[in-house]
C-alpha cells in the first residue's frame, strides 16, 4: 500500500499551488476529489501550451498539476451545489480551498460552518496574504509574492535589476508548504481527535524561505545584494563559463580548496596559507573569482567536471531542460514517467521524487477529464441514484 491510502481530500482549489499539493498527496495514495466549475472547470484547462491529440486537445499546464485525481463538477453558487460540498465533506479528512478571503462564507462553505458540522475536519485556506492583516483583501499572483517576499530582490546579476526565477517558485513552494500543512495536521488529529483550520498565506510562505538571507540580516544588518550565481558567504560557489562556451557550477568548502586549485593548475594558491580559509577568500573575492574564472575558461566543461569528480570537488554542469530530462542519472532514477490519456494517448510526466522501502512508491495516473467522476462520486459517496443525479444536472447544480 501507499502511505496515504485511506485519506480523502476534498479539493476546492484551482490553478497551481494547491493543485500541486493535492497531486503530491494523490500520488502518495490519498483520494483527491477535485471540485471544478461545471462547463469550464479549473481555468488552467485552457492554459497554453495545448497538447494536440487525435481525439482532442488538453492543456499541458493542467496535466502538470492534476494527475491521479477524481473530478466532480459542482456549481458552488447553487444552494444544491453547496449542500453537495457539505455532504462530501462528511467523508473527507481535509478540505482545501484557495478562494479570496470571505468568498466561501457567502456560500456556507467556510471553516466555521464546516467545523460545526464536522469537528474532526482539517480545513486549509491558502490565500495570497492570509485571513487577516492589512493586505488580507489584496489579490496576487506568483510573481507578486516573489517580489513582496524578497526572492526577486535576491535574484539577478551584480549591478543589474531584479530577475524572477525561471519557474513559478512562489506557487511551487506554496504547494509544498500546503502539503506539509495538511500532513502535519492530519497527524496531529490522531492525538487530539479534533480538526483545525490552517491559515496559509503565500506571502508568508515566501518570507519563510528567506532563511539564510534573513539570518545574515539578523546577524550583520546586511541587505543582501544581487550576486548572480555567487554565494554571499562562500568562495568558491558560482557558475563559471568554460572553453567550449558551456557552464559549470562549482561549490566547495575549505577541504576542497587545495584540490580545486591543483586540478586547475593554480598550485601556488593551493599552498597559500592566506587563502586556506573561506573567510579570507571572501575578503579577496574579486581577485579569487578572477583567477578561478580564467583557469576554468581554459578547459572544456566535461574536462572540468571529470577533474572535479576525480578528486571529490563538488561540481556539476548547468544543464538545459532537455539535457536534464535525458540525463543518464535522472533516467536511471526513473524521474520521467508516463501515462495513457484518452484524448492525447501516451504523455510523459515527472514522478513524485520519493522511493520507499516499506511502502509502495508514489504512483502516476492520468489527470481526470472534466467532471469524469461526478456521477460515481454522488452515487457512491452520497447514495444518490441515477435519476437524482440527472435532476441535479438539469437544475445546473452539477
Amino acid at each position: 500500500m501507499r502511505p496515504l491510502e485511506g485519506i480523502t481530500i476534498l479539493d476546492l482549489s484551482r490553478v497551481l499551488a494547491c493543485p500541486f499539493a493535492t497531486m503530491i498527496l494523490a500520488e502518495l495514495g490519498a483520494t483527491v476529489i477535485k471540485v471544478e466549475q461545471p462547463g469550464a472547470g479549473d481555468e488552467t484547462r485552457e492554459y497554453e501550451p495545448m497538447v494536440h491529440g487525435e481525439v482532442g486537445d488538453v492543456s499541458a499546464y493542467y496535466l502538470a498539476f492534476n494527475r491521479s485525481k477524481q473530478s466532480i463538477t459542482v456549481n458552488l453558487r447553487s444552494a444544491e451545489g453547496q449542500d453537495i460540498i457539505r455532504q462530501l465533506a462528511a467523508s473527507a479528512d481535509a478540505v482545501l480551498e484557495n478562494f479570496p478571503v470571505g468568498t466561501l462564507k457567502k456560500y456556507g462553505l467556510d471553516y466555521a460552518t464546516m467545523a460545526a458540522l464536522y469537528p474532526r475536519l482539517v480545513y486549509v485556506s491558502c490565500t495570497g496574504f492570509g485571513m487577516d492583516g492589512p493586505y488580507a483583501g489584496r489579490k496576487g499572483y506568483d510573481t507578486i509574492f516573489q517580489a513582496m517576499g524578497g526572492l526577486m530582490s535576491l535574484t539577478g546579476e551584480r549591478g543589474g535589476g531584479p530577475v524572477k526565477p525561471g519557474l513559478p517558485m512562489g506557487d511551487l513552494t506554496s504547494g509544498l508548504w500546503v502539503a506539509i500543512g495538511i500532513l502535519s495536521t492530519l497527524i496531529g488529529r490522531t492525538k487530539t481527535d479534533a480538526g483545525c483550520h490552517v491559515d496559509f498565506s503565500m506571502l508568508d510562505g515566501q518570507v519563510g524561505l528567506l532563511s539564510l538571507a534573513a539570518a545574515r540580516y539578523f546577524t550583520l544588518g546586511e541587505v543582501p545584494p544581487r550576486m548572480g550565481t555567487e554565494h554571499p558567504g562562500r568562495i568558491p560557489s558560482a557558475a563559471f563559463v568554460c572553453k567550449d562556451g558551456k557552464w559549470v557550477q562549482i561549490t566547495g568548502a575549505d577541504q576542497h580548496w587545495a584540490p580545486l586549485c591543483n586540478l586547475l593548475g593554480l598550485e601556488a594558491w593551493a599552498q597559500d596559507p592566506s587563502l586556506m580559509k573561506n573567510v579570507d577568500r571572501v575578503g579577496r573575492r574579486e581577485e579569487v573569482m578572477a583567477g578561478l574564472s580564467a583557469a576554468i575558461a581554459g578547459l572544456d566543461r566535461d574536462e572540468v567536471c571529470h577533474r572535479c569528480d576525480a578528486v571529490g570537488v563538488p561540481a556539476g554542469p548547468i544543464l538545459n531542460v532537455d539535457e536534464v530530462l535525458a540525463d543518464k542519472h535522472v533516467t536511471a532514477r526513473g524521474m520521467v514517467g508516463h501515462y495513457e490519456h484518452p484524448l492525447i494517448g501516451t504523455f510523459k510526466g515527472l514522478r513524485i521524487p520519493f522511493r520507499f522501502n516499506g511502502f509502495e512508491d508514489p504512483a502516476m495516473a492520468r489527470p481526470p477529464l472534466l467532471g469524469e467522476h461526478t456521477d460515481s462520486i454522488l452515487e457512491e459517496r452520497l447514495g444518490l441514484n441515477a435519476g437524482q443525479v440527472a435532476e441535479l444536472r438539469r437544475r445546473k447544480a452539477i
